[in-house]
């Protein structure tokens, strides 16, 4: 798949939220791909429609309310180790994405953190008219935004031991599953990533940016 990718440009994103562009990647087959900041009240009434929707059981918010989803949101945005964007499909909102650091967080003595390791968590939004390849897309796009950053060696992630779909897509970006970890609200299949292993399972070499997200 070719692809091109810039990081730290600016542009409009649409109806709401940040219009700060902090990734770019274009998939010959499906177009834009961009990510930007996530605004916590701005973003609030997109998000909350994305979490609690019945195909977002996994993100385990699906009884939450308006100022729930603020709250949530206005805390992640106070968080010294926890960063939240909006993705964006040729302009338009698609996909969120949530980064940080898993020896602060999610992780914390679950497992051997090294220097380097970033952990993800990524939700797409309900389509009436889904796309083909559309979700493996948005995740490559995801991963590509984290690689650009040369501090991230690996990325780490804990989905569900249930959400076989996920574990799939994972592995198509080129995780690598090590064991299941208990977490408090779920058992979760702990996973790698090495940027050698992003590059060899996509073909997509990650650049290297200094304004990364």
């Amino acid at each position: 798949m070719s692809t091109t990718e810039t990081t730290g440009t600016t542009g409009t994103t649409g109806s709401t939220g940040s219009t700060e562009i902090r990734f770019t990647r274009t998939d010959d087959a499906l177009g834009t791909f961009a990510v930007r900041p996530l605004d916590p009240f701005a973003d609030a009434e997109l998000l909350h429609g994305w979490v609690t929707h019945p195909k977002a059981a996994f993100w385990m918010m699906q009884e939450a309310s308006l100022p729930d989803v603020e709250r949530e949101y206005m805390r992640i945005a106070a968080h010294e180790h926890h960063d939240a964007f909006i993705g964006l499909h040729n302009g338009e909102p698609a996909f969120l994405m949530e980064r940080y650091d898993p020896s602060q967080l999610e992780l914390v003595g679950l497992y051997d953190a090294q220097p380097g390791d970033v952990g993800m968590h990524f939700l797409v939004a309900p389509s009436d008219t889904p796309l083909h390849g559309f979700t493996r897309a948005v995740i490559t796009t995801v991963m590509a935004a984290l690689f650009a950053d040369p501090a991230t060696k690996r990325v780490v992630v804990e989905p569900d031991v249930h959400n076989t779909a996920v574990h799939a897509l994972n592995e198509a970006v080129g995780f690598v599953p090590e064991r299941p970890v208990q977490k408090p609200e779920k058992e979760a299949l702990l996973s790698f990533c090495t940027r050698a292993q992003f590059e060899a399972a996509t073909g997509i070499f990650a650049s290297c940016q200094e304004a990364a997200i």
